[in-house]
């Protein structure tokens, strides 16, 4: 049975392989260059959480989204550098230190730390969706769902770990008016 990734994948593959490369329009170079920025500055949030928490399962979670990241930047990098987009201004890497040395009053708990790397993921998946809908090239289209089926299989497994561990914020329920109660 094909599965969704799968026929996306193919898709994009059969319209790749016949296009003309048109140079990008000004909504593809604004795209690449915000998820880029999007993507760095996740890098860096990540790694603040790394120095921070000593919880081997948010410490997976946050490695394998770090790892995540720097492949997607590094794709981005390169499609941007072969069409001359320059890069975004981000911040600096930040070097390893001990969780254990962060003063409390500055120290992120396990549970603002996944919440972030939530939002940062719930974010990334909505510009990529915006992105690959916006695309007029294939190609960029392709990268664009490439990184959304990726974002998009992390926030499952980080979905996973947070309800598990309570620590999903749940907006206020709606009960309409006259709806019946149950």
């Amino acid at each position: 049975m094909t599965t969704i990734f799968e026929a996306v994948k193919d898709f994009l593959q059969m319209n790749l392989d016949d296009e003309p490369k048109n140079p990008l329009h000004v909504g593809e170079v604004m795209s690449c260059w915000m998820y880029l920025a999007l993507m760095d500055e996740a890098t860096i949030y990540i790694q603040v959480g790394l120095n921070t928490t000593n919880d081997d399962e948010v410490r997976q979670q946050l490695t394998e989204s770090l790892k995540q990241c720097e492949t997607q930047v590094n794709r981005f990098k390169e499609l941007m550098k072969k069409e001359g987009i320059h890069f975004p201004p981000t911040s600096e890497n930040r070097p390893n230190s001990d969780p254990n040395a962060v003063p409390l009053g500055v120290k992120l708990t396990d549970e603002e730390i996944m919440n972030g790397l939530s939002l940062k993921t719930a974010t990334a998946v909505v510009h990529c969706a915006t992105a690959a809908s916006e695309a007029i090239r294939a190609d960029i289209g392709a990268h664009f769902t490439h990184c959304l089926l990726e974002k998009m299989k992390f926030g499952v497994s980080l979905r996973e770990t947070m309800r598990k561990r309570g620590w999903i914020k749940v907006p206020p329920y709606y009960y309409p008016p006259g709806m019946p109660k149950q």
